[in-house]
């Protein structure tokens, strides 16, 4: 048998065994199909897939940066290598491979569409809309790159453009649910209820997808509940609720375990050194939905500070150092293997990591709301760290969770039950911070960005070292791409409304209200 036959019987092999999950024996084939074809990306990229669902992440690393090195050409491999290289947040070598590709005219339109998708994650907004450019001027009616360009216009806030994006992809294809959902985020239907009438028919097509239903469901409930329609957006919404946590995987089980042992884990003082270290990290954690967009964006209206978005960075260099690719920000394993960690080394590891981002920044935001969980860690790997904590109503930060539809984050979000207890799980671990902390972390009330602006900002830049400037008061000062869910409310500026979201559907959240930590 020839190396080719070899290494085709190999990975039917390969793939017997990780249908099996026995890792090891899957790991052994493509091994020797490494052997047998040496310089093949794809092979690489298919170690590093399996070394971390073996769970070990600096191998799983080793792999995708080999892929890297041996530049593949294949359209098919390039969308692997680009996906896999930001999931390890290389995010340099991703831009190198990228820029390798040459003149953007030569490139097929999904492999653009791939690169736009991998670089908005990195929250380069700009960079994304250049390969969505020129994907449009290849087919300028191509549905998934409208969409896609749709997103990321919303993220810049060119909000006239992405409605225009989306009309436009309706008439060529009126049946894509996530189509509904985009326009339903952006919220600007008309107000005669023909966008909720073409979801309820999508609705009732038989052999609806779970994803599918569950965007339909989401984007439909926020319709409904502009037209003021409460009792038939609560069914829409726990439909979609039902259709998303049946894709997701969560245990609540796990979760108490991991937030359990983050408590009983012995955290070192971390004492600050002297004098004024630069860059110094100011990490913007709490809830989802309870305001971390909005103090970002005061935030980055001081010229002397760089925000770079909701990343992964820190959970990166955590993976690295306990070699483990955890799901999520953190689990359990992480956590027990973090008792032996060099936190110094995870600390220079993350700053070496965003050095391409911050320049020549003295300070920067890192604005992913789950860091909470990592405080114990962040305060021992970057002394000087700041840590702002955004404190919000209960219901309203777990009923603005309830009804936003996650990719893949916030699995806990689409159950009343979990719901409530995760907040409870947060609640508890953040007051366990602040003792074994003492000043370390500063509460910032939402209601406070909102009602007394200037006051509250006052005390967060005196906390973090910066001088307070007049534009910190305005979110509109700050002229960044947000690509969170708040990319379309906060650019409306700061608002109060009449009554909160939530109050219409009071007695509907009654189980979740009676099982949250109130005070």
């Amino acid at each position: 048998m020839n190396a080719a036959a070899n290494a085709t019987d190999l990975r039917r092999r390969a793939e017997a065994f990780a249908e099996a999950r026995d890792w090891a024996q899957a790991i052994a084939c493509f091994e020797e199909i490494r052997r047998l074809t040496p310089g093949d990306a794809d092979v690489a990229l298919q170690l590093s897939y399996l070394h971390s669902l073996a769970g070990r992440y600096r191998r799983a690393r080793e792999h995708a940066l080999e892929a890297y090195r041996l530049k593949p050409s294949r359209p098919a491999v390039l969308k692997e290598l680009v996906a896999r290289l930001r999931t390890f947040n290389e995010a340099e070598a991703l831009l190198a491979c990228v820029r390798g590709l040459g003149a953007l005219s030569r490139i097929e339109i999904p492999l653009l569409l791939a690169i736009a998708a991998q670089l908005s994650y990195l929250n380069l907004q700009e960079d994304a809309l250049r390969f969505l450019d020129e994907a449009r001027r290849g087919d300028p009616d191509y549905p998934p790159t409208l969409m896609s360009r749709a997103q990321v216009l919303i993220y810049l806030g060119r909000f006239d453009e992405a409605e225009s994006e989306l009309q436009r992809c309706r008439t060529r294809a009126p049946q894509l649910p996530k189509l509904y959902w985009l326009l339903a985020t952006l919220g600007r239907a008309p107000r005669d209820g023909s966008l909720a009438q073409a979801m309820v028919r999508l609705l009732q097509r038989p052999g609806l997808a779970a994803e599918d239903a569950a965007m339909l469901g989401f984007a439909l409930h926020l319709e409904l509940d502009r037209a003021g329609r409460h009792a038939e957006a609560w069914q829409a919404l726990m439909f979609g609720c039902r259709a998303k946590r049946a894709q997701v995987d969560y245990a609540p089980a796990e979760m108490r375990a991991t937030v359990e042992a983050l408590r009983r884990l012995p955290i070192g003082r971390g004492a600050e050194r002297g004098g004024d270290v630069r860059p110094r990290p100011i990490f913007i954690v709490g809830m989802h939905r309870s305001g971390t967009t909005l103090l970002e964006q005061l935030l980055d209206a001081n010229p002397q500070v760089r925000s770079i978005g909701e990343l992964y960075d820190f959970t990166s260099a955590m993976r690295f150092e306990t070699d483990h690719h955890c799901r999520g920000v953190v689990d359990l394993t992480v956590v027990e293997r973090a008792r032996e960690a060099d936190f110094a080394a995870v600390g220079q590891r993350y700053l070496d990591g965003l050095a391409w981002r911050i320049g020549d920044a003295a300070y920067f935001t890192d604005k992913l709301p789950s860091n909470f969980l990592n405080i114990g860690f962040i305060s021992q790997a970057l002394p000087n760290a700041r840590i702002l904590h955004l404190v919000r109503d209960p219901v309203e930060t777990c009923f603005s969770n309830l009804r936003e539809l996650f990719s893949d984050a916030n699995a806990f979000s689409y159950d009343l039950g979990e719901l409530a207890d995760y907040f409870g799980l947060y609640r508890g671990l953040m007051a366990h911070w602040h003792a074994a902390l003492p000043g370390r972390i500063l509460d910032v009330p939402y209601a406070g960005l909102v009602d007394d602006t200037e006051s509250t900002m006052r005390r967060v830049a005196a906390f973090c070292g910066l001088e307070f400037l007049p534009a910190m008061t305005d979110p509109q000062s700050s002229g960044r791409a947000v690509a969170t869910a708040s990319a379309v409310q906060v650019r409306q500026g700061i608002r109060r409304p009449s009554q909160p979201k939530w109050k219409p559907y009071e007695a509907e959240l009654a189980p979740l209200i009676q099982r949250l930590p109130l005070v």
